[in-house]
């Protein structure tokens, strides 16, 4: 799989992130990155835990990783999470409904770049 393959099969903007990072060699490299980021552990691990200040701070990292990388679909959900999470301290249906969606997003990354890798 290329790495432009993967940004297709992950949903995110190749153009985009190669107008940034110029090689392809450079967008793999932080791309493989993404797997030893402990953002989304740490996110899941808060959230169970109710920390919804540090469950931000994780989702808030992880909208930064994925914004730079131009992870397109995890970007937006991750935004919305942060969004509620940074507006709310309790963790209500709206965040659940949200945290399901960038469960769903980050496990499509992280598949894509398991192949790639």
């Amino acid at each position: 799989m290329t790495v432009k393959q993967c940004y297709e099969a992950m949903g995110a903007n190749y153009e985009e992130v190669e107008s940034r990072l110029r090689t392809e060699e450079r967008i793999k490299k932080f791309l493989l990155k993404v797997l030893n980021d402990k953002s989304y552990d740490l996110l899941c691990s808060s959230i169970e835990q109710s920390n919804m200040e540090e469950a931000f701070r994780a989702a808030h990292t992880l909208k930064g990783i994925s914004q730079n990388l131009s992870l397109t679909t995890l970007y937006h959900s991750t935004s919305i999470l942060s969004d509620i999470l940074r507006d709310n301290q309790q963790y209500n249906e709206t965040a659940s409904e949200a945290f399901e969606q960038v469960k769903k997003d980050y496990e499509k990354v992280i598949e894509a770049i398991n192949v790639l890798s």
